[in-house]
């Protein structure tokens, strides 16, 4: 015989011989030939034998909780509030206690979330191998699909679904303002002047379902319209029609694109040539009829300036034929000019020189 001791929070299995006899609460006890197991009723319980052995006394079925997993589900458990753990597939026990069991049954079999499980437990890192999310930004957009079909439209956000078999894809897309460059283009004119030709377009997706559900790649679908366009329009004029009507080329490009665009579900705000390369001959050309325009513009001015300062010195003969007083000043204005570049003057020889200057430095009266 002997005393055994069974605390608070505790409780007892009595075994004789590996087979279950009873169990014992807190207290004092004196055992003959048996066996005890004392366990802690705030920790879970591991059954020492088969479970549905103990649970025939009806005492050990009422003392303890029982959850049941299947395959397709998870079980979480919370103590006083707080998940402890998630349980799998299997049989687990705990003993009704001081401490708080909760159990929140989830079926995993599906992928929506249709249990009262709230945002937090989601992060959780426990429910982290069960769990995939997906974040959509604040400037996307992103489709559902689920083993290849389309379910919804998912708008800006953070969304959880349970991991499991079941394929799920979100597709997302960028819904701001976008650019396309269109470089490079080799393009013949009508009269079979290659031209190079770079632009750049702005657009933005405005049917998500269009653009990646009706359309592959609609981007490329798009560059590949704005180049035929471009080339429908250069290849309709000679060189000479295009550089007369290249303020056209752009309105021309952007509305030819922009039905096209809207069957991708895009929008095409804005379109604009950069440059246009010319080849190396047309260029040098092109630089001859430059300099030509260049050198007869010259030569007109010229000839105007030329004009004018004929037009003022006949006019400025006239005065002078009319007016004695004036031409002897201008006569002594040329006198002082040669005379600015004159050191001395050596004179020699009869007075016909003497009067000679003082005809010209003296007013005859």
């Amino acid at each position: 015989m002997k005393n055994v001791i069974i605390n608070a929070y505790q409780i007892g299995l009595v075994f004789r011989r590996g087979e279950y006899r009873r169990i014992l609460k807190p207290g004092d006890y004196w055992l003959w030939n048996e066996e005890v197991m004392i366990y802690d009723l705030t920790k879970q319980f591991q059954p020492p034998i088969e479970l549905n052995i103990l649970l025939q006394d009806i005492a050990v079925a009422e003392a303890l909780h029982v959850v049941e997993v299947s395959n397709t589900e998870i079980v979480l458990q919370y103590e006083n509030g707080l998940l402890k753990q998630v349980l799998t597939e299997g049989r687990y026990t705990f003993w009704k206690s001081i401490v708080q069991y909760d159990f929140v049954r989830a079926d995993i079999s599906k992928i929506e979330i249709t249990e009262n499980i709230g945002r937090a437990t989601l992060q959780h890192k426990l429910l982290a191998p069960y769990l995939r999310n997906v974040t959509v930004d604040s400037h996307e957009k992103a489709l559902l699909l689920v083993d290849g079909n389309y379910v919804q439209t998912l708008n800006s956000g953070v969304y959880y679904w349970w991991k499991n078999s079941i394929a799920v894809i979100v597709a997302k897309t960028d819904m701001r303002m976008q650019q396309i460059e269109i470089n490079g283009q080799e393009i013949l004119t009508k009269d079979k002047a290659a031209l190079r030709i770079n632009g750049q377009a702005q657009y933005k997706v405005v049917d998500i379902e269009k653009a990646l559900l009706q359309n592959k790649e609609y981007d490329k679908q798009l560059y590949v319209a704005f180049q035929l366009a471009l080339r429908e329009y250069i290849g309709a004029y000679s060189f000479d029609e295009l550089l007369e009507k290249k303020e056209t080329i752009a309105p021309y490009i952007l509305k030819a694109a922009a039905g096209k665009a809207l069957a991708l579900g895009v929008e095409v705000t804005g379109f604009g040539i950069r440059d246009i390369i010319l080849p190396g001959d047309v260029k040098e050309i092109m630089n001859q009829v430059l300099i030509a325009e260049k050198k007869a513009q010259a030569n007109i001015i010229m000839r105007r300036e030329e004009t004018a300062s004929t037009r003022t010195l006949l006019n400025t003969a006239k005065l002078m034929e009319e007016n004695s007083m004036l031409f002897k000043l201008k006569e002594m204005e040329y006198v002082e000019k040669i005379a600015e570049k004159i050191n001395n003057i050596s004179v020699s020889g009869n007075g016909v020189l003497i009067e000679q200057l003082k005809q010209i430095f003296v007013p005859q009266k």
